[in-house]
């Protein structure tokens, strides 16, 4: 099972990640990223699937059943997400005010419910593991649609940007479902590592991982750059993913109460 790739973008603006019948097909997911030069115009319509459309950067009018609306993004790691959330054969039409880099992640759905532009208001970035593990894990994230935020859907989707040579996902933990993690660095050169299980692999810029259920699955970053993290869940039909599903490997819990140098 193959569980970490390094896409590129092909001649029509598009990378794919994630199939429901290439290698990665165990997160039983759609997921790809797209640019768009500037005034070039796309439309999305999935018969059978739920879609959510995260702006990464750039300037983007959104037009849906019932919604149009201009916003911009500078980055992911200096502003928060804008995510128009569509349930099954909706029509969304976007149109690139400038050059714009967007994720689409789609999975199968038949439940409907009222279409939702989630704005940086919705999901908020909050500060977390602020000093602990001698402060080496303080990162932000956010979460955009999860089982909470809409019990209909059958996705998670949230945003991590590590500091500088932090880690994520610490402690190292497990859940059931299936996983799947895009990374972005805030300079070209910039990378981390990414470890699956017992496997380890190097992060760089718009590499992902795609983890499978049961496995462990921290991240690091390197010194000297940001990491930006966009996390991908696919609801198992009778288990949906729940905040309190993550279940920490019970080697490193002593960590929780240990005193570092310093503190």
């Amino acid at each position: 099972m193959k569980v970490f790739g390094y896409p590129k973008y092909n001649k029509k603006g598009e990378m794919v990640l994630t199939t429901y019948t290439n290698e990665y097909k165990h997160m039983n997911m759609d997921i790809r990223l797209y640019t768009l030069k500037k005034g070039e115009v796309r439309k999305f319509k999935k018969p059978t699937e739920e879609m959510a459309i995260l702006l990464l950067s750039g300037k983007l009018n959104f037009a849906w059943k019932g919604g149009n609306k201009t916003v911009s993004r500078k980055c992911v790691f200096c502003e928060g997400p804008w995510a128009l959330h569509v349930s099954k054969n909706e029509l969304v039409t976007l149109k690139a005010i400038t050059k714009t880099e967007i994720l689409v992640q789609c999975a199968k759905n038949n439940n409907t419910w009222k279409s939702k532009l989630y704005s940086p208001k919705d999901a908020p970035f909050k500060y977390s593991c602020v000093g602990k593990f001698g402060n080496t894990a303080k990162r932000r994230l956010n979460t955009i649609i999860d089982h909470d935020i809409n019990p209909k859907s059958h996705i998670v989707l949230g945003e991590i940007v590590n500091d500088r040579g932090n880690w994520s996902g610490y402690l190292p933990h497990r859940h059931p479902q299936p996983e799947c993690y895009l990374f972005k660095f805030d300079r070209p050169e910039g990378f981390g590592a990414s470890f699956v299980g017992d496997q380890v692999f190097k992060s760089v810029n718009n590499s992902f991982s795609a983890i499978p259920g049961g496995e462990l699955h921290p991240q690091v970053c390197a010194p000297g750059f940001h990491m930006y993290t966009c996390w991908m869940i696919r609801h198992f039909d009778n288990k949906p993913w729940l905040q309190t599903d993550r279940n920490e490997d019970k080697r490193y819990l002593w960590l929780h109460k240990a005193k570092f140098k310093g503190e």
